[in-house]
């Protein structure tokens, strides 16, 4: 396999790396609630997806 001839400087190291940044998560709003959840996936608060209800929500009080 070949190998570089020189080291590679710690600018073009830079460069190379500089695409390894974090991208934000896009997030969407609940339509039911309003809360903010990640597309795609049922709202943590209210158990909704796409208008229905697919999870049912245990509060505190009904645990006791």
């Amino acid at each position: 396999m070949a190998q570089p001839k020189r080291r590679w400087s710690k600018a073009r190291t830079g460069l190379r790396r500089s695409t390894w940044k974090l991208e934000e998560k896009s997030l969407a709003t609940c339509e039911a609630c309003g809360e903010t959840i990640l597309p795609h996936k049922a709202c943590p608060a209210c158990g909704k997806y796409n208008k229905r209800q697919v999870v049912e929500i245990k509060t505190k009080k009904e645990e006791k």
